[in-house]
């Protein structure tokens, strides 16, 4: 996403029993740059946008959402869901350009 290498902060929680409703949050330092800038050379700084973030779980999308320009710098998401398995909570960031960023996270069901 730059030249500096990009953070990506989630929180799931380690342990849930069969039926909790569990919350999850993502953050990713991103600068969300709208094009509309100006840099300290007096030229436009490029657009750089993250335009999708997703999640999946037991490899199935659980939650999705299109991002835009007035989207703040390192967005952060938060939503629940209820926990039915042990497995992999697996988040994605895509910018414009194509590239994706990704991190994951294990919850145990009981």
């Amino acid at each position: 996403m730059s030249d500096t290498p990009t953070r990506a902060l989630v929180s799931v929680p380690k342990t849930a029993r069969r039926g909790d409703i569990v919350d999850i949050r993502a953050m990713i330092a991103h600068p969300m740059e709208t094009g509309y800038r100006m840099g300290p050379n007096g030229a436009a700084i490029p657009r750089r946008i993250i335009t999708r973030f997703s999640c999946t779980y037991g490899g199935e999308e659980v939650f999705a959402a299109e991002f835009f320009p007035a989207v703040s710098a390192n967005p952060f998401v938060s939503f629940s869901l209820v926990a039915t398995e042990s497995g992999t909570v697996a988040f994605a960031w895509t910018d414009e350009t194509g590239e994706t960023m990704t991190a994951s996270a294990e919850i145990v069901v009981s």
